[in-house]
């Protein structure tokens, strides 16, 4: 049996195409996609080729990016156009296979090689087509990787910020992929950058010739998969999923929201309203996903060093009910941090994760008030019912209220689902 062949399909600068595309007079500026500027979250999401050109750079502060570039029009972000976006690309790439794995809002892996013979086995004029139908008919352009694997697809894509298409092989994968910093690697983090450069590893070449024994020494089992990603042996499947299925939807393993504060967090009643207003989310979307989860996770950033940290808990019972998660991130957070002046926080993120459909019976507990947990649920449902008729902002808890700065912050309709995110290695 002959290799695979896989794309990796990147939307280039997506956001920032999507607006360009929707207000055509944006095209000849130096634009960014950016959050609110007047609350401390207000980063650069996305930036125009002239932008770029500017040095202006994804992930920075509004602020940052206007000393680069002064006349920068920033756009608040419309995650429902990106949503919508999203979904007519994808429905090109079903054109060409069923198996379509999406990969956040802007990338998708693509299993082809079951097309290949509609095609004249020509794994380029598959690419060349879904390329030009995605300019053609979304006025957005797309980088294609072309490889026998989804690690090396993607570095395909990643290889090329136009609308090119790139051949990872095994005939050039050392000479393309071996010489890039280790921390290209899908998977690895700052952190576990960090680990591989203490021990001489610092390009993809040196994790794929690495010792297994040291490896497992400093990443566990997670030293194996990244090197054989690093080889080129990743096996895994693009994943067959419903095309008709809600954006939220990629086969969820987890859920969750962060923010960094509009003021550094000095005090346990501020540190509680963040909390909350991040477990309302993480709840309220566990509901509609109708999933509960067994464990409840908080990520924190310190304001002094900006060192972050995660802390996790098992519960006895699965939840989606907002009660429970936000007291259970809370009682993390607690347990870790003094919440006083002299230790403030920047940001906090709360994750839901080991989830669990609403149709798996739960086997009750004697530490559990059964009635009080089916009566906390049914209310959460018809918050969320309101707030699905008037917004997410018609019904607030008091404890948010607590602190001023969060009012009028949306946290569920601003979240970006990022599969590698703040809780990454």
């Amino acid at each position: 049996m002959g290799d695979r062949v896989i794309f990796h399909s990147d939307c280039n600068c997506f956001y920032a195409s999507v607006e360009m595309h929707r207000r055509p007079e944006l095209r000849g500026m130096a634009m960014c996609v950016g959050g609110h500027e007047e609350s401390r979250h207000g980063i650069v999401l996305a930036k125009s080729p002239l932008a770029k050109a500017a040095g202006v750079k994804t992930g920075e502060a509004l602020w940052e990016a206007r000393k680069k570039c002064p006349g920068l029009v920033v756009v608040p972000p419309d995650y429902r156009a990106y949503q919508r976006y999203s979904r007519l690309a994808r429905q090109i790439y079903y054109d060409y296979t069923n198996q379509v794995e999406p990969f956040g809002l802007d990338e998708s892996w693509l299993d082809v090689t079951g097309s290949l013979a509609l095609f004249g086995g020509d794994a380029g004029l598959i690419a060349e087509e879904i390329s030009e139908r995605v300019k053609a008919e979304l006025g957005i352009t797309v980088s294609i990787g072309v490889s026998w694997n989804k690690v090396f697809a993607k570095f395909g894509s990643d290889a090329d910020s136009g609308d090119g298409i790139d051949f990872i092989t095994r005939e050039n994968y050392r000479e393309k992929v071996w010489p890039l910093p280790v921390g290209e690697l899908i998977y690895v983090g700052r952190a576990t950058e960090r680990k591989l450069n203490g021990a001489a590893v610092f390009t993809i070449g040196d994790l794929a010739n690495a010792s297994d024994a040291m490896l497992a020494t400093r990443l566990g089992k997670m030293g194996g998969i990244l090197k054989a990603f690093a080889r080129g042996e990743d096996a895994s499947p693009v994943k067959v999923m419903d095309p008709d299925a809600a954006d939220v939807w990629r086969e969820v393993k987890s859920v969750g929201n962060g923010l960094t504060a509009p003021h550094d967090i000095e005090c346990a009643e501020d540190a509680k309203a963040l909390i909350y207003l991040l477990s309302e989310s993480v709840a309220q979307r566990l509901r509609e996903l109708r999933m509960r989860a067994h464990t409840i996770g908080i990520g924190v950033r310190e304001a002094k060093t900006l060192a972050g940290y995660v802390r996790q808990r098992r519960l006895r019972l699965a939840t989606c009910i907002t009660d429970e998660v936000a007291a259970c991130a809370f009682g993390l957070l607690a347990e870790n941090e003094p919440l006083d002046a002299g230790h403030p926080l920047r940001a906090l993120h709360v994750r839901a994760s080991g989830l669990e459909p609403f149709e798996q019976v739960q086997q009750p507990t004697l530490f559990h008030d059964e009635e009080r947990r089916v009566a906390a649920e049914r209310l959460d449902l018809a918050i969320d019912a309101l707030r699905g008729r008037f917004g997410n902002s018609c019904v607030r808890r008091l404890v948010e209220l607590s602190d001023g700065s969060l009012t009028g912050l949306d946290i569920k309709a601003e979240n970006v689902i990022h599969p590698v995110g703040f809780f990454g290695g």
